[in-house]
Order: C-alpha cells, then structure tokens, then sequence
C-alpha cells in the first residue's frame, strides 16, 4: 500500500474554533443533511464521494492520501462506515496519519460492524442513535462511543409543501412490507433447515424481549440451534441469519399493527409487499413509494393521523418519522420507545402506543379531535425546532469530537 511523504504523516488538529470535516458519502440520504448542516454551521469541509466510479487499490489510496493530505481535516466522517472499505486500508491510512474517523450509525451498528476490521478503534468515535447500544459498543473494543439520536431537516420538511390528492387519508402509514429484506436475508444466509423451522419462532420472541440482539436472543432461548447457527460457518452468513430474524420480527410486528388501522381505510405507501401481507384484506388503499425528499414532506400534511411502527432493529430509539411528521406540520401516532421521553414529552409533543391492542382505540380517538391534533403536532414542532434538527446534531458531534481528540482537552 502506499504510504505517505514523511512531511505530510501528521499535521495539528483542531486548531480552529470550527472543525475541519472531511465528509465520506457512499449516496447515502443522510450524507446530504449533514453536509447542508456543515453548510449553514460555516464549517470548512469538503465531500469525498468513493463510490463515484470503480477504483482499484491503487487508485483508491491515491484518492484518499490526496484529499487527506491536501485538506488537512480535523477528522473523517461519515454514515453507518459507509465509505469505509471491509479490508480495512482507508483505517490503516487513518491511522498512519492520526486522522480521527466519527461514524454516526442510523442503522444497528452490530448488523454493521462486524464485516470490518477494528484497526483505528482507539481514534475512532461512533455515534449511535440508540442509546442502548453504547456499551455493548464499547464491549466490541471501540472505547469511544456516544447517543447521537436522528432529527429533521425543517429546511425541507416544513409546513406548505406541495401536495397530491392522491395522498388525502384519514390513517396513513409510510413503511416497508419488509418482504423483500427477508427473502434477501434468507438467501444470504441460506439457514440449515432447523433454522428455517424455527425461524418464525425465534423472531416471534425476539420482538417483545427487552434483548437487543437477535443472535443473543435465539442463542439464550433457543440453545439447542447453537450448533446449527455455528455451522454456517462464515461470519457473512451469521450476521445474515441475525439480520434476518430482525427483519422477520419487524415484518411480523407491523403486519399485527397495520391489521389493526383496517376499520380506518388507511392509506400505506410502500412497496408491493403489502399486497402479499394483506391478500383477501378489504378496506386499504395502496400508494407505491414515494420520494423522501420530494414527496413526504408534501406526503404526511395530507393525513389526519399518520401512523409509525419502529423497526425493531432498535428496542430503544425512535426512528426518523418522530421527528419528520411534526417538521412538516403533520400529526403523529407512534409505537412506545424508552428514549423517546428523552427527546419529546408525552402527550403533548408525542402521541404513543404502549401496545398494539391500544391502536384503535387511540387513532378512533384522536380522529375525532382535529384541534388537539393540531396542538401536539405544533408542540412537537417547536421542540423540534429548538433542539432536534440536524444542526443541533452536527454541532453536539463536533463537540464531543474536539472533547475527545483535541490534545488536552480534558486535562
């Protein structure tokens, strides 16, 4: 691998009030708030886009060295370690020129994290939107982790965009079926058959277990598949079976709780997995997926109540419609999570389901009442507005990064 000149092996970091980003995108949504964040924050950055053609190794250090050693950044970011290659050369040349690297995972890190090396861990800070999963975090050997929850981009989603007819619903809910992700899981994994079997089992359990870990879940109470789930032998195909229970268990929970939003003709957008779910149900209508830059903001104004079920890939964290219905002025009805009274209080800025046999009776209810509607999604706003957009969130990030690397910072 090449190395660096030995002139251009280290430079000073955060020797300025604001930070200097190198940003890594790999097209990933979240890349373009975070980099509109460093934007309007005036922080110096540049956009190092990896995935703009076919690279060979070569090619990819060059372009790498390049931007770093040009640049001079303060430290790397980027989204759930996209960017970062699974043999590990963009942490080795990291770590040969001390860069920092910040990961904020918007996604489960430990359905990520595995297929990388853990070279740079000592400088490397991750980020999770699930306050749960700092210490087992730390527990896989990265020492330096911190709660970086998800919020809205109010830029865009805003109250006054454009809208369609098509849309108009009394209950709508936006989500995946998740059919296609558990075919895709099933196949990369390809499970033994006692696997298979019991798989519907193991992820009927794994929802309402306080386990964050589906592996761990299924190895605990189901100890008799330990030899089974060993025996896919490579650690693809484990991570594989993990993520597919996750994934079964969500499609599973949200088939219950969308049959309970049937008596209210609701509206899902989705993909057509739904019509496979709910053949032979009457009463919805299905709207095919919709652009999340262009669509939703004008999307979630059009429903008297929108409706949200977490992805059970996070017990703890509340996903990205808490913070976007609201944004946009909308209303919205969501399953209960533990950090949620950490970002919102309930029953003024959040309207929550502790359990799915509580959905009717609370969308019935609050269907008939349009001004109390309008009084959370409105309160919900404003907290959003003072605490939960993106730059609230880059700037909490710079901060930790600067307490954590800046030489003595904390002495």
């Amino acid at each position: 691998m090449p190395q660096p000149q030995e002139p251009q092996r280290h430079w000073p970091k955060f020797q300025t009030r604001k930070p200097r980003v190198l940003l890594l995108t790999s097209q990933y949504f979240l890349l373009g708030e975070v980099r509109a964040a460093c934007e309007r924050l005036d922080v110096d950055h540049v956009l190092l886009d990896l995935q703009a053609k076919e690279m060979g190794l070569d090619d990819f250090v060059r372009t790498i060295l390049g931007a770093l050693t040009t640049f001079r950044p303060d430290f790397v970011l980027t989204v759930n370690h996209l960017g970062v290659d699974r043999e590990g050369v963009l942490l080795q040349i990291l770590e040969a020129l001390d860069v920092p690297l910040a990961s904020w995972f918007v996604d489960n890190p430990h359905l990520i994290l595995p297929a990388y090396p853990r070279t740079h861990a000592d400088k490397t800070l991750l980020f999770t939107w699930d306050a749960e999963n700092v210490e087992s975090l730390r527990e896989m050997g990265y020492p330096n982790t911190a709660w970086l929850p998800l919020a809205a981009d109010t830029h865009r989603f805003a109250p006054g965009a454009a809208g369609n007819d098509a849309w108009n619903a009394d209950v709508s809910f936006v989500g995946n079926s998740m059919t296609a992700k558990v075919t895709g899981r099933f196949q990369a994994a390809q499970p033994s058959d006692a696997l298979a079997e019991q798989l519907r089992d193991i992820a009927a359990g794994f929802g309402p277990s306080e386990e964050p870990s589906a592996a761990r879940y299924m190895l605990n109470n189901f100890p008799h598949l330990r030899e089974e789930f060993l025996a896919l032998g490579e650690p693809s195909r484990m991570l594989a079976f993990e993520t597919l229970i996750t994934w079964q268990s969500t499609l599973d929970y949200r088939l219950d709780c969308v049959r309970r939003l049937l008596p209210f003709a609701p509206l899902l957008v989705g993909d057509k997995g739904w019509h496979d779910l709910l053949a032979g149900e009457t009463g919805w209508r299905h709207h095919p997926e919709v652009s999340y830059y262009d669509d939703l903001p004008g999307l979630y104004p059009r429903s008297k109540v929108n409706f949200n079920c977490t992805s059970l890939q996070m017990k703890g964290a509340v996903n990205q419609r808490v913070f976007d219905v609201p944004a946009c002025g909308g209303f919205l009805i969501t399953d209960q999570r533990r950090q949620m009274e950490q970002l919102f209080e309930p029953g003024t800025e959040v309207i929550a389901y502790a359990d799915p046999e509580e959905i009717p009776e609370l969308v019935q209810r609050w269907l008939a009442d349009p001004q109390a509607r309008q009084r959370v999604a409105e309160s919900a706003r404003k907290r959003i507005l003072a605490e939960h957009t993106y730059d609230h969130r880059l700037e909490t990030l710079f901060q930790t990064m600067r307490l954590t690397f800046e030489p003595g910072a904390n002495s």
